[in-house]
């Protein structure tokens, strides 16, 4: 049986990535900051049907021995890690770069950049012993170098993040690793993840025109998750790219909004 660690699961994408390998019978290891969440979320997943076991682990993924211990838990209980999704991150402050406090961009660039880059290192260390395993990189907004007033920080984080996936990935053709390393591209998903900077710390007021965007391009976590999921469990290509929303589909619910009109923040 295999098994997938997630990182930034106790809600949100992370949480439905979870339960959708819990429906494909994979051990899930899920991983998050608040103990409490992770607890009642494993509870949850729990009542999922499946054949694998369910754990949790708390985890800071900017903490090297926090990324360790994750590692070893997972080693401990279920003996190999064939599936590593680096999904945990923050949203930043809707504000210009200038307005930001230091300790605001330092943290997006902690838990959005350094997060994944620890975690893949670490994670490819033990998985080149075992000599299996794939890891997988949460793309975002920033991915495909689109530019937006109050997501700068949080862009430069994961355009960073797209570059060192694709890095990563031709490293490990070079030295023949076997390892495999993707992307994974969401899209706009409607979460609180929007609304919410800095782990919930700070509320974000939407505007008019970026909720009409969302309306457009946003999809729900459970719709996205199904199709990653399904994506990176198919997938044998080192640096495939797992894309949710290409330009084509984009393109194509702009052309048609007129038609399927949504309005995801009445139904919230």
């Amino acid at each position: 049986m295999k098994t997938v660690v997630i990182t930034g699961s106790a809600r949100g994408l992370g949480f439905e990535m979870a339960k959708e390998y819990r429906k494909k019978n994979f051990n899930v290891v899920i991983s998050d900051l608040d103990e409490d969440k992770l607890i009642k979320s494993e509870e949850v997943l729990k009542e999922v049907p499946g054949n694998g076991e369910v754990a949790h682990q708390v985890c800071n993924v900017t903490n090297s021995e926090d990324i360790q211990k994750l590692i070893q838990f997972t080693k401990e209980k279920f003996q190999v890690i064939d599936i590593w999704v680096n999904n945990a991150g923050i949203n930043q402050p809707d504000k210009a770069i200038w307005e930001l406090d230091d300790s605001a961009i330092q943290l997006v660039l902690e838990v959005d950049l350094k997060g994944t880059i620890l975690c893949s290192k670490y994670v490819m260390q033990e998985m080149i012993k075992q000599n299996t395993g794939a890891i997988y990189n949460v793309e975002g907004h920033g991915s495909n170098d689109a530019t937006i007033l109050g997501l700068s920080i949080y862009g430069t984080a994961k355009r960073a993040v797209t570059y060192f996936t694709e890095a990563l990935a031709k490293e490990c053709k070079v030295k023949n690793t076997g390892i495999i390393v993707g992307k994974l591209s969401p899209g706009i998903m409607i979460t609180d993840f929007i609304t919410n900077a800095l782990a919930n710390k700070e509320t974000i007021q939407l505007s008019e025109k970026t909720k009409k965007v969302y309306n457009i391009l946003g999809d729900y976590p459970d719709v996205v998750a199904k199709f990653l999921v399904n994506g990176m469990i198919q997938n044998q290509k080192n640096g495939a790219k797992i894309d949710w929303l290409p330009n084509r589909k984009a393109a194509w619910r702009f052309m048609t909004y007129s038609f399927h009109k949504r309005d995801f923040f009445k139904e919230q």
